[in-house]
């Protein structure tokens, strides 16, 4: 699994997806933490009425992320949370294709990233990345190396275990 699919850089199903918005404790912190491990490019930010960041944008790769410090917007809902005040868990991990994963993990670690698992090829044809961001949001990278059919696909997962 090292040859890329001549051309292929994300596989079509995933050009078009939902831009996630996440929920940090100090939104500044992490949009340049994103900038340092991830090459994010900020796109632009809205300050909160008490300070902090109601709502920015960046771009990681080719994908828009939405992201706003809680409680910043004043509105007092209770209903965004950021990831520690879960107890550390999420329930969402953010899958991002990138031309290059390996090169990619080695910038997110030295920035403070934790690796739970380093890049891999794995059996659905992806070299792929799992780490969390110092805010506690969990990241999926992958380099897309090529495509499988949908029956190879569960003969390499029947053969995985």
């Amino acid at each position: 699994m090292t040859e890329l699919a001549a051309g292929v850089e994300i596989p079509d199903r995933y050009r078009y997806a939902v831009v996630p918005h996440i929920m940090v404790d100090d939104a500044a912190a992490a949009i340049d933490f994103y900038q340092r491990a991830f090459g994010a490019r900020e796109d632009f930010r809205i300050g909160g009425p008490g300070g902090g960041i109601m709502h920015a944008e960046i771009t990681v790769g080719r994908s828009a992320l939405m992201l706003g410090d809680v409680g910043a917007d004043g509105a007092g809902t209770g209903s965004f949370a950021a990831p520690a005040s879960l107890g550390g868990g999420t329930s969402v991990a953010l899958h991002v294709f990138v031309p290059d994963v390996d090169g990619l993990a080695e910038r997110a670690e030295a920035a403070g990233a934790e690796i739970l698992q380093p890049p891999t090829d794995t059996f659905h044809g992806d070299r792929t990345v799992i780490l969390k961001d110092p805010s506690g949001h969990l990241w999926i990278f992958l380099t897309h190396l090529e495509d499988v059919p949908e029956e190879e696909l569960r003969r390499r997962l029947s053969a995985a275990g």
